[in-house]
């Protein structure tokens, strides 16, 4: 009996040390460099705009646009798989269910229009890329959307199709007529990654935008019906409701350019963060189903988010001394300004002042 009690005490205490310990190293306090541009991001929180209200015009972005180009980013990401990463999953299938379908364009038209697969079209874009002329032909930027499309890319492609004068948005270069008819409806889509990003990308004179989304944590749940029943059920709460009574009003207003930035506004402001972890994230990591569904989805929600940061890590570190600006859905905000925080030569851009 004495044996049993101390190996208890011994594991009880070893427990309540491991609670009680905070990592001596943070990251964030050792900020540099000591001279040169520091990587400036700015993340701006986004209500997708697919579901707002059929009243919503792209002209009521306006006063918002005129915001951010008066920022000047020079880089552009987006929540949006790469083309590498959809061509993965729709080779490995398994436990990705949908993600294809629901999260990548099917890249088959451009591939037949060009030749190229989308490692190949990939690579075809990072060459043309590293030669790109500063005053590139009309027939350049027409090949470099066709090959964007062939990696998979159409937010990129649109930046190229956007930038050519309007009398030579026509077929030609690699860019059939099947393919002028995408970049025309990529035009009109009602999608931040092309109202907002891929327009922005091109009015500032850049080249691309950089998709920074990751769904390789997306995983099928042996029952989903029980695991949708455990998580609404955990959705069920005040935060929830406190957030409906907020933004729906606000997502009724976006039919107005005041009421688009009332609505950016309030998805930017402090304390949302907060507000969509107890509603959301925070509910589910204490739902209390035997099977820990809540666990799960917690667990696909930090990876996801972690992926998410490190892409726009990798892009900043391949290009360093950049201002960035990150178009991401607003429950994305908070993980990835507190993941990026952690980075020694990020700095995180207050959003407010840059949309007052």
């Amino acid at each position: 009996m004495r044996v049993t009690a101390l190996l208890l005490s011994t594991i009880m205490c070893g427990a309540a040390a491991a609670q009680d310990y905070q990592p001596d190293f943070d990251p964030s306090k050792y900020k540099g460099p000591a001279s040169g541009p520091v990587n400036e991001v700015l993340v701006l929180g986004t209500a997708h705009l697919s579901q707002l209200p059929k009243g919503f015009k792209p002209g009521n972005l306006q006063p918002l646009m005129d915001r951010l180009a008066a920022w000047r980013p020079q880089m552009i990401a987006i929540e949006a798989l790469s083309g590498p990463q959809c061509d993965h999953v729709r080779r490995f299938t398994r436990g990705y269910d949908d993600t294809f379908t629901t999260y990548c364009w099917d890249p088959a038209p451009a591939r037949a229009a060009t030749g190229l697969d989308v490692p190949a079209a990939t690579d075809e874009a990072t060459r043309l890329l590293a030669a790109w002329p500063a005053t590139p032909t009309a027939a350049q930027r027409r090949q470099l959307a066709a090959v964007f499309l062939a990696g998979g890319e159409p937010a990129s492609a649109l930046v190229q199709w956007l930038r050519l004068p309007a009398s030579e948005r026509i077929p030609g270069d690699r860019l059939d007529a099947a393919l002028v008819s995408v970049l025309t409806g990529l035009e009109q889509k009602t999608s931040e990654n092309y109202l907002i990003a891929s327009r922005l990308a091109a009015q500032l004179g850049h080249e691309r935008v950089y998709p920074m989304d990751d769904h390789t944590a997306d995983s099928a749940n042996g029952d989903h019906q029980a695991y949708g029943a455990a998580l609404t059920k955990a959705w069920d709460n005040p935060a929830t409701a406190q957030r409906s009574k907020t933004d729906d009003p606000l997502h009724d207003g976006a039919t107005s350019p005041d009421g688009v930035m009332a609505m950016y506004r309030a998805s930017n402001a402090p304390g949302q963060g907060k507000l969509i972890f107890d509603s959301d994230f925070g509910a589910a990591m204490n739902e209390p189903s035997p099977q820990r569904y809540g666990r799960n989805y917690l667990g696909y929600w930090e990876t996801r988010n972690l992926r998410m940061a490190s892409n726009i890590r990798d892009a900043l570190g391949v290009a360093p001394g950049k201002r960035m600006l990150v178009v991401v859905g607003q429950s994305h905000k908070a993980y990835l300004e507190a993941y990026l925080h952690q980075m020694h030569d990020v700095r995180i851009v207050d959003a407010m002042p840059v949309l007052r």
